[in-house]
């Protein structure tokens, strides 16, 4: 398999990672307020609020473990990236946003086996 077939494979594999976790979010409740929000510094996958609660998740996807789980490629780099898109998205959004809202970031990492899911959601993972 070429480096295309498996970036492709890769992709497609997170876009339904990141509707399924969607999905299951929603069923706990929560709204989505953005997908694949990007800046120049980089992207949240989905941001979220139920009540007075805002929410920022990553979203890891895989098929196996060969490469470790999910939520372990959230690393402090990736971290302190996500924190500075959520300021970002903050300082733009903030008339939209309820004040005085609490936060959080969260991953969910979705281990997918053909048509099944399984998801481990962290919640204030950082």
């Amino acid at each position: 398999m070429g480096p295309e077939k498996s970036a492709s494979n890769s992709k497609a594999l997170g876009n339904r990672g990141e509707a399924l976790a969607e999905a299951y979010l929603k069923d706990k409740g929560f709204r989505v307020l953005s997908r694949n929000y990007r800046t120049k510094i980089g992207e949240i996958d989905l941001i979220l609020s139920r009540e007075n609660l805002l929410v920022f998740v990553e979203v890891k996807s895989r098929k196996s473990t060969s490469y470790g789980k999910g939520f372990e490629a959230v690393n402090l780099k990736k971290q302190q990236t996500l924190r500075r898109v959520a300021e970002q998205y903050l300082a733009y959004e903030k008339q939209r946003l309820k004040p005085n809202m609490s936060m959080r970031f969260d991953v969910v990492d979705v281990f997918v086996h053909g048509e099944q899911a399984k998801f481990h959601h962290i919640e204030n993972a950082f």
